[in-house]
């Protein structure tokens, strides 16, 4: 695959994920076929990618995922892309069963963690050598996804489409959904679940800034923005709706689907009426903000003590 993809065949493959959705018969057409596959090995690769900065192509990977996230664009075609290739393969044994050099993959009573066997449309990769990533059984990384270099998976999940930045660390238990966009030393702790959003083609999805920290078994999901820097508590739950109050301000302004950079959120409660009583509903609450003039360890530390925020 090479470092970068000419004009030409990006307006190429538009033009062939644009006919098939169009005219799903088109699925069965072999250039179509091929196009997809070369689709999700450049998703992989990192020289393709569901979102980047306003008003550039889908060939702009590596741009820090800093600033105001929201105004990244879609790159609708790509995420058809992926659904195509959904609706064209059909599930398939597969297993990765390998041994370390001289050895067998089961020896004295233990099973080498690659022995694992899948039934699926996708394959998953088994290049983590080459993308120099740790991957810790049994983290699976799916086709059509990419960790940059230094990355670490622990057992956790990173779906089709999505993007893991340089230096970030996926902690146990944690799964970074379809097309999520996860930037450079970001750390999800264990249990965090980040959600997947394929539908509709055209939909953010969750994007987490640069050096953010998300929380045990924190949620984002729908689209969120977690912006770089910012850090979210153990349990808190970020969707398109739920609101995310800044309490450090008198006026305690509200957010919906967004956290600002360096925001430090808890989760929390909110009462709302309703004809059987009155209810509490979950929110979060901005307590905190990171001082983004020391280093980003120091000022999380800091952070963490001062707040006594449960990560």
């Amino acid at each position: 695959m090479p470092n970068s993809l000419t004009p030409e065949k990006l307006n190429e493959w538009k033009q062939t994920i644009a006919a098939a959705w169009t005219d799903p018969e088109q699925i069965k057409n072999p250039k179509t076929q091929q196009t997809l596959v070369a689709i999700l090995r450049a998703l992989e690769h990192g020289t393709l990618r569901v979102v980047s900065p306003l008003g550039t192509e889908a060939t702009h990977t590596h741009t820090p995922l800093t600033g105001d996230l929201r105004s990244w664009d879609v790159h609708a075609w790509v995420k058809q892309a992926v659904l195509l290739t959904l609706r064209w393969r059909t599930p398939r044994m597969s297993t990765g069963v390998t041994a370390f050099a001289g050895e067998q993959s089961v020896a004295q009573g233990r099973i080498h963690g690659d022995a694992l066997v899948f039934h699926d449309k996708l394959d998953t990769r088994s290049d983590h050598a080459e993308m120099r990533v740790r991957v810790v059984p049994p983290g699976v990384v799916r086709e059509g996804a990419y960790m940059a270099p230094g990355a670490i998976l622990m057992p956790g999940y990173v779906n089709i489409g999505a993007y893991v930045g340089q230096g970030t660390m996926v902690d146990t238990w944690a799964t970074v959904g379809s097309c999520a966009q996860i930037g450079a030393n970001v750390h999800l702790a264990g249990g965090v679940g980040i959600g997947g959003v394929l539908e509709p083609a055209n939909a953010r999805p969750v994007i987490v800034g640069d050096n953010a920290f998300v929380g045990s078994r924190a949620i984002v999901v729908e689209g969120a923005v977690i912006s770089a820097g910012a850090v979210l508590g153990a349990n808190v739950c970020i969707t398109a709706t739920t609101p995310i109050y800044d309490v450090t301000s008198p006026d305690r302004i509200e957010y919906r689907g967004y956290v600002p950079p360096n925001a430090v959120v808890a989760p929390g409660t909110r009462s709302k009426s309703f004809p059987g009583g009155d209810v509490q509903l979950q929110c979060s609450y901005i307590i905190a903000w990171r001082n983004d003039r020391t280093d980003s360890k120091v000022s999380l530390n800091e952070v963490l003590r001062e707040t006594g925020i449960a990560v």
